[in-house]
């Protein structure tokens, strides 16, 4: 563990006690960003995991699959099907319904 690198000139020294890594840099609880501002530390919780933030990726990926779906972006006839899946547009129907069997 490091110590706080937070200067102190009535002393004309760094703190040195215990601390954690902030974007500051190394400070200790009566150092930390929020104790400096006079705020109160937030409260420990699970807050947003990497998994849970959204990311452009993820919503650029379904506007390509709409686009896709909706025949205005090229791509290969399989990826056309399966964008026309993933966006609820379901399969073209390919078969025909009249018959062109002749009669006589």
């Amino acid at each position: 563990m490091s110590s706080c690198r937070q200067w102190l000139p009535a002393t004309g020294q760094h703190c040195g006690e215990a601390a954690r890594f902030y974007l500051t840099g190394w400070r200790c609880p009566g150092h930390t960003p929020a104790a400096q501002a006079g705020r109160a530390e937030p409260e420990p919780g699970p807050g947003y995991t990497p998994q849970r933030l959204p990311t452009s990726q993820a919503a650029s990926a379904l506007v390509d699959a709409r686009a896709v779906a909706s025949g205005k972006r090229r791509s290969t006839p399989q990826t056309y099907r399966l964008a026309r899946v993933a966006t609820g547009r379901g399969p073209e129907n390919t078969t025909s319904s009249t018959s062109t069997r002749r009669t006589s």
